[in-house]
């Protein structure tokens, strides 16, 4: 099982390669999905990271695949120039998903 990185910048991408994670840069949307497509198709993928960004190019489809998908699971992870509130996001699905502001 490998990850794979989705990224909108090449500093986070050459991070991540130096601990061995494989991945690509993209910018527009539908090089976003495109990726997307090959990874879902890799049955070797098991995890896929992707910043903040690169989420928010195609929220949609991204939460899309989070719910309907087993395998690969998408993280949102952030870039050294992203400001992500990733506590308040997770809190805020959490609320809605169990109906208590937390």
């Amino acid at each position: 099982m490998k990850l794979y990185l989705i990224s909108d910048n090449i500093d986070t991408q050459m991070g991540m390669r130096l601990a061995g994670v494989e991945g690509v840069v993209v910018h527009e949307r539908d090089e976003v999905l495109a990726a997307l497509d090959k990874v879902i198709s890799n049955p070797e993928i098991a995890i896929v990271l992707m910043t903040t960004k690169i989420v928010n190019t195609c929220p949609d489809v991204v939460s899309d695949y989070k719910l309907r998908l087993s395998k690969p699971l998408l993280v949102e992870i952030p870039d050294r120039h992203g400001s992500a509130k990733i506590g308040e996001t997770i809190d805020r699905y959490i609320s809605e998903a169990i109906g208590i502001k937390l």
